[in-house]
């Protein structure tokens, strides 16, 4: 990690695994799907806690220590030329760590109109209609409404990565956050990479928008075991469609896109 890290972060269903397989294109960069170190940086910022008695003789340097030292180990195999960027939706719950980690280092959020994450999201259920979704814990049971529920609850897949988005929007470190639509990235895609590019102060790089591929995706959906939540085929424009949810669910969430009203979006926040 010679050359330093940004992260990729935001909504889930919003083209956080697209990005990465697009920025995979350029040698000079990682970028992968969601990765390990997120859960890692977790499980050790509560054993370094007071929750464990033994934290008495570890101080904020330790912490901080520990912490960069994870990211080096894991990408200790790297090419020391390369630049990472490390994708998880819960960085962007942990800027204040991640400013202090890595201070030149920037966020790029991807975000979509949140009942269309929801709609993406059923229609992988229904897609798959006889292998229940790891998503709702191999659960058969359940209806639209119940699954809806779950994913937007406060600790769920959607509910949870929307309050770390508008987390880092309305905090004090918003200036390191770019939020990357779903629309720009499927519909101009070379004009998200040279936004992308440009906050991150990369030198750009031409990519090849006809063939993105990225077979990972595929082997870790087999084992979390959400066939095709990860999919990443050409870069196309998103045609209109019809919802498949009830459209009092889709009205529900209609006022979470807060990025789409200029009078609620802090004044400031880079939106492509």
């Amino acid at each position: 990690m010679d050359h330093g890290i940004h992260f990729i972060s935001g909504l889930p269903r919003a083209g956080s695994t697209l990005l990465a397989a697009i920025l995979r294109q350029n040698p000079r960069l990682h970028a992968g799907m969601t990765s390990p170190v997120g859960a890692l940086v977790g499980s050790l910022l509560r054993e370094m806690s007071q929750a464990n008695e033994g934290a008495v003789f570890i101080d904020d340097v330790q912490r901080e220590a520990v912490l960069r030292g994870v990211f080096d180990a894991y990408y200790h195999r790297l090419h020391p030329s390369r630049l990472v960027f490390d994708t998880n939706r819960v960085w962007c719950a942990r800027l204040p760590a991640l400013a202090a980690l890595f201070p030149a280092a920037r966020v790029i959020a991807c975000v979509r109109d949140v009942p269309w994450i929801m709609d993406s999201i059923e229609r992988l259920v229904r897609r798959n209609r006889f292998q229940p979704s790891g998503i709702f814990k191999f659960d058969p049971t359940g209806t639209v409404y119940s699954r809806i529920e779950a994913l937007g609850a406060g600790a769920g897949m959607v509910g949870f990565a929307w309050n770390a988005l508008r987390e880092a929007c309305f905090g004090e470190y918003a200036d390191r956050v770019m939020l990357l639509t779903y629309e720009t990235l499927t519909a101009d895609p070379a004009r998200a990479l040279a936004a992308v590019y440009a906050f991150t102060g990369l030198p750009p790089f031409a990519h090849d928008f006809a063939h993105v591929s990225y077979d990972e995706a595929q082997e870790f959906d087999a084992r979390l075991g959400t066939p095709g939540l990860h999919e990443v085929g050409p870069v196309v424009r998103a045609a209109p469609r019809r919802s498949v949810l009830p459209p009092d669910l889709f009205a529900r969430y209609e006022p979470d896109s807060f990025w789409r009203d200029p009078a609620r979006t802090p004044a400031g926040l880079r939106i492509v």
